[in-house]
């Protein structure tokens, strides 16, 4: 009988043994690499998701904000951080500080009665920083054939203004500059797009209001400055206010927030064309109406400073004196303490 061939290539029937020891490596080899995707993948995805999110308030006549969404500057400054960016428009200040009030926005732009207002009605907040002086960015308008000449005849007067609003103020100085005040007129509270038909409509005498919404009277209609911020009647600073437990909490986050406005600022400044051509269309406004009320307006934010906040301790004051707020505050009450 022919004798059998040793043959390495061949299979060796496995033994029960051997079939349970494959099977055990296996489920092991399988069980690791399930762990493997799944912390990884569930690293990878936490890493993609934002941790947090910075929840801004803006007005659309708040040109570099709308220049900074419109960019995506910020969210690029905040992703190392693991924070995304959620804008969400108001129409005026007043608004603003009602959502920052309630929780529903971490910082606001807007400029200084608003926020007088909302702290003598009792909302939490800080001012956290503010742009320099824009005194020329805010004006009582008259049509161009308007028998008015001067503050002084505004006398018995409609004026329209958005009560509250920055332009409240500078409409008490400019009357009390002409020995005139609130009692002497007949003030009309409108939001700027109801002011402005009004206005248009000749159903008020004069119109209080800020750039860019002065700038596209001015333009398209002719409208005429009676007068504005200047020669140092209002300084028109534009604040930024936080809610308090935001800031404590990610101090880096304002940090990166208030990098980011200096450098648009900065850019903004140095090219004024183009920044209203990416502007202009997010507000529903001419280029060349963007452009005028962009060289009229400052974008360098910077610290509170004591200064600041004799100012607007000045306006809180006028303003309780007038029976314009309901109480005296003070607004180093809503100031945080410089960092060391």
């Amino acid at each position: 009988m022919p004798t059998a061939r040793h043959c390495e290539s061949c299979a060796i029937p496995p033994t029960p043994r051997h079939r349970l020891r494959s099977f055990i490596a296996g489920a092991l080899l399988l069980g690791v690499m399930a762990f493997v995707a799944l912390f990884f993948g569930t690293s990878s995805a936490h890493a993609q998701q934002p941790k947090g999110e910075l929840r801004i308030g803006y007005q659309k006549s708040a040109s570099l904000f709308v220049l900074q969404k419109a960019q995506g500057t910020l969210e690029k400054k905040l992703a190392p951080l693991g924070f995304g960016v959620k804008w969400v428009e108001f129409p005026a200040g007043p608004h603003l500080l009602e959502g920052l009030n309630v929780g529903a926005v971490d910082v606001g732009y807007v400029g200084e009665a608003p926020p007088i207002f909302a702290q003598a009605a009792g909302a939490r907040f800080a001012y956290i920083g503010f742009d320099p002086a824009a005194p020329r960015a805010e004006a009582i308008l008259v049509l161009k054939d308007s028998p008015i000449k001067s503050v002084a005849d505004l006398k018995g007067r409609k004026v329209a203004l958005n009560k509250g609003s920055n332009v409240h103020y500078l409409l008490v100085k400019q009357l009390e500059k002409h020995g005139l005040s609130l009692a002497d007129i007949q003030p009309v509270y409108l939001a700027p797009a109801d002011g402005r038909a009004a206005f248009e409509s000749r159903n008020v005498d004069a119109w209080v209001i800020w750039d860019p919404f002065q700038a596209a009277a001015e333009k398209a209609i002719g409208a005429r400055v009676l007068a504005d911020g200047t020669p140092d009647v209002v300084n028109n600073y534009q604040f930024y206010l936080a809610e308090r437990g935001f800031v404590a909490k990610h101090p880096q986050v304002i940090d990166a927030l208030f990098e980011d406005s200096v450098s648009q600022g900065i850019w903004l400044k140095k090219n004024l064309r183009q920044a209203a051509e990416l502007i202009a269309p997010l507000q529903g406004l001419p280029v060349d109406v963007v452009e005028t009320a962009l060289r009229r307006y400052e974008f360098n934010v910077k610290p509170i400073t004591p200064e600041v906040v004799a100012g607007q301790q000045k306006i809180a004051d006028t303003f309780f004196q007038l029976k314009l707020i309901p109480k005296a505050i003070r607004i180093s009450d809503a100031v945080l303490p410089a960092k060391p």
